[in-house]
């Protein structure tokens, strides 16, 4: 309303990474709790949302003229140079948007669920199409976004009738719900995004005993937010494994073309192609990519027409409607989050110890999981030295869960690094096993610990030890936010992400969660955690 744009900042990642946003993002204001945030060489004027004045203020509409064309909001994605990069979003997209779901929706006042993590852009779909429907947003606390247990008791808690998920949400919540004898979910809509969707029989199970909602595929990448629409028929038994991602939605174009920008007809893949309503300005002061991914409309009588190419395979199908059929490039997927390897290599590169390094992602019960390939010194523990480093700078999703160190990377005739061989240099990367001598756990919070990577590893119970690291025993991020949850569950701890990557071994671990919450634990819950091991 004021004509400012507006930066959402995740709290869980590193704050280097986020500074380093505020920096390239040009901001002059931060709201903010407890964080102390800055940017480096640029004053910082800090608005504490705290503070009772901040709601004294007068509340009253604001009537400012804002062109269309104007920023509304910058969110950053992984950048494949190295750093994260800003996409700049206008009022014309989000306006578009907004009034276009609140048309299609049958009901678009509905009890939402703001569920997806400040920084993800679905996270303003998700508030913004509700407030100007009229409808209200739950907000959802951490808990529900690492475990499937708390997101199930909050949407039957809260009544909740709209749900925003990525896939592998979707599917965790799914295989908790299934076999459930109650089901007592209010649920109207499902709209899956993010991720390519796959109707699984526990996806396929859920939706069948919920006969009144509606599940509906969108896609669309950070740079146009929403584009396609896909809504699946009445009778789940009818859903392909893998639905398309539908057709353009209103104010938007989406093209499927050759290497020379021409339509290719319905059946042969191409890269797609967006424009209209959708795009967003570009890259934020970086004009040299901006002119790389957004390019001249060759198709349209506007000379100013931009269309954004995607990188994203597709297929135009002879009823119009599109099927995703995979990346041109090496960017991936990560619990609905996009990845650059590149910018992971570039911050391994970073350690002084490493001399080479590629990054892939390989898929193992639908879900992606990143491996880190590494010509490197050698030290005492590579693995958990290099999740250290990055964890310092990296989101939890983008630190990679296993390390093979290599005599050299494979490369191509050409001399590039071969990425198609290095799936197979990963046998030995993960596994459910440990090399490291088994000292059982003594005290109740290490205890605690081993059961709980028992449990989400699915090892037999009594294998984990205080030697053993989560990662080393096939852990990998999405299991992670799901220890993270149960230990919150059960000792009532709640510590971020990066502490788990931090730690050596589960004896490491423990302490460190010692040292993190000495200063605001109950003196009853410390003394239990720090119990003399018995024996």
């Amino acid at each position: 309303k004021a004509g400012g744009v507006y930066l959402p900042l995740d709290p869980e990642q590193p704050f280097e990474r986020l500074e380093t946003m505020l920096e390239d993002a040009g901001c002059t204001t931060v709201l903010a709790g407890a964080a102390p945030l800055a940017a480096a060489g640029r004053p910082l004027r800090r608005i504490d949302l705290r503070a009772a004045e901040v709601w004294s203020a007068d509340s009253a509409p604001l009537r400012l003229p804002l062109p269309l064309d104007r920023l509304a909001y910058i969110v950053y994605t992984s950048g494949s140079t190295g750093r994260p990069k800003g996409i700049g979003l206008p009022h014309r997209l989000l306006a578009s948007l907004v009034a276009w779901q609140i048309q299609v929706t049958p009901v678009p006042a509905l009890r939402t669920l703001q569920l997806g993590s400040p920084g993800f852009d679905i996270s303003v779909q998700e508030t913004q199409v509700t407030w100007c429907a009229g409808g209200t947003v739950v907000a959802a606390p951490e808990a529900a976004r690492r475990d499937p247990a708390a997101l199930a008791r909050l949407l039957s808690e809260a009544r909740v009738e709209r749900l925003y998920v990525t896939f592998v949400v979707l599917q965790q919540l799914a295989e908790h719900l299934d076999g459930a004898a109650d089901l007592p979910l209010a649920l109207r809509e499902v709209i899956t995004a993010g991720e390519r969707l796959q109707v699984t029989p526990p996806i396929r199970a859920l939706l069948r005993r919920l006969p009144g909602c509606v599940l509906r595929n969108q896609y669309g990448p950070s740079e146009t937010h929403v584009v396609t629409e896909h809504i699946l028929p009445s009778d789940p038994e009818s859903w392909p494994a893998l639905p398309p991602i539908g057709r353009p939605i209103s104010g938007t174009r989406a093209d499927v073309v050759d290497a020379t920008f021409r339509p290719v007809p319905a059946g042969v893949p191409g890269e797609l192609l967006l424009g209209g309503e959708s795009l967003g300005r570009g890259y934020v002061g970086r004009p040299d990519w901006t002119a790389v991914r957004f390019i001249p409309d060759p198709l349209s009588g506007d000379s100013g027409a931009r269309l954004y190419r995607t990188g994203d395979l597709t297929r135009l199908r002879p009823d119009g409607e599109i099927d995703f059929l995979g990346r041109i490039d090496h960017q991936v997927k990560v619990r609905g989050y996009r990845v650059e390897p590149e910018e992971i290599e570039a911050a391994l590169l970073a350690h002084p110890a490493v001399h080479e390094a590629a990054v892939a992602a390989l898929t193992e019960d639908r879900t992606a999981r990143l491996v880190a390939f590494v010509v490197a010194d050698a030290l005492p523990d590579l693995p958990a030295e290099l999740r250290r480093h990055l964890s310092g700078t990296l989101p939890a999703y983008m630190v990679p869960s296993a390390f093979v160190a290599l005599e050299a990377l494979p490369l191509t005739r050409t001399g590039k690094v071969d990425r198609r061989a290095l799936p197979a240099l990963a046998d030995g990367a993960t596994g459910q096993a440990t090399a490291a001598e088994y000292v059982p756990p003594g005290t109740p919070l290490e205890k605690a610990l081993g059961e709980i990577f028992e449990e989400v590893l699915r090892i037999e119970k009594g294998r984990v030890g205080l030697r053993d690291n989560f990662f080393d025993l096939g852990g990998h991020s999405l299991l992670a936010t799901r220890v993270m949850a149960l230990l919150q569950d059960r000792t009532g701890i709640d510590l971020p992400m990066r502490t788990l990557f931090e730690a050596t071994d589960l004896e490491d671990l423990a302490q460190r969660i010692i040292e993190e919450e000495v200063l605001d634990a109950p003196d009853d819950l410390l003394e239990e955690l720090t119990a003399e091991r018995e024996g």
